[in-house]
């Protein structure tokens, strides 16, 4: 599947996700939410009361992530927070609340319609430190150094090309700075009957890394005191519906699939200085 076949895939999804959600219906991480259960074990009870009453019910109810960076990331007053992919800003506006007035929490987001929504939630919420942008997470438009956080929620799994993605975190994180998202990963191989599903690729299942490879591509974008840590392990009858969906026999692969998807926190941290070059000559190491 091409790159850009993903890309529009996604991003026609999550429009109608939006636009569903407008007119008085669900939105779901995965793409046949007719009644909801598909996606419970994914996106239901990440957020807390206290944060709920914090946000405006439209973001809550916009929330297609598959975990809650917001709780487990460190954020500091006064700090810059990037969240790639934020749909309808839910855990943008979290952020602000964390960063304060002083800080300022921003979402890059590729949809019109998501960002029509995000837009609406920030004008209810009444934040002044909050901006939206429109753009792709593989090409993030800011300037270098220029974050002290990213964080993420179930968005990169999307991305065909996730190198991309991880060196334009890197790029725009200052020294120092932390690489925080939740994402869904695998654990060992996964059948290939569910990585050729492009539907499966919105229902944020077939383009999810091994949890080693995500390490190594972390690694290779530069970043260092990297740590995955589980917070949802999911079973072959909590997809059920969505593989159903998708033509797959779920009982034929369920000894290959049970227990091998999970929501992971991932962790990262930009070096606050280059990693230096080896040695290439008699004198470059004087």
């Amino acid at each position: 599947m091409a790159e850009s076949d993903i890309k529009d895939l996604v991003r026609e999804k999550y429009g109608q996700a939006a636009l569903r959600l407008k007119s008085g219906g669900s939105v779901c991480c995965a793409v046949t939410p007719s009644t909801g259960s598909g996606c419970d074990p994914i996106t239901s009870n990440l957020y807390d009361s206290r944060q709920a009453g914090q946000i405006p019910e439209e973001a809550m109810l916009a929330s297609l992530g598959c975990g809650n960076p917001t709780a487990l990331a460190r954020l500091n007053p006064g700090e810059t927070v990037l969240d790639l992919g934020s749909g309808g800003g839910i855990d943008v506006l979290l952020s602000a609340h964390r960063v304060g007035p002083t800080g300022k929490a921003c979402g890059l987001e590729m949809t019109d319609e998501m960002l029509a929504l995000a837009y609406e939630n920030k004008k209810k919420a009444g934040l002044e430190n909050v901006e939206f942008l429109k753009g792709e997470i593989e090409n993030i438009p800011l300037p270098d150094n220029s974050v002290d956080v990213v964080i993420s929620n179930c968005v990169i799994n999307l991305s065909a090309n996730k190198d991309r993605v991880l060196r334009e975190a890197f790029r725009v994180l200052k020294p120092g700075g932390r690489f925080a998202v939740s994402d869904v990963v695998t654990r060992g191989e996964v059948n290939p009957e569910i990585r050729k599903s492009m539907l499966l690729w919105v229902g944020c299942v077939a383009g999810a890394l091994e949890d080693s490879e995500y390490r190594s591509k972390l690694t290779s974008a530069g970043f260092d005191q990297i740590g995955i840590e589980p917070t949802r392990v999911y079973r072959v009858e909590d997809a059920r519906e969505i593989l159903s969906a998708a033509g797959v026999d779920v009982d034929g692969i369920a000894p290959q699939v049970d227990g091998k998807f999970m929501s992971a926190f991932i962790r990262a941290v930009k070096p606050n200085a280059v990693r230096e070059e080896a040695c290439c000559g008699p004198s470059c190491c004087n």
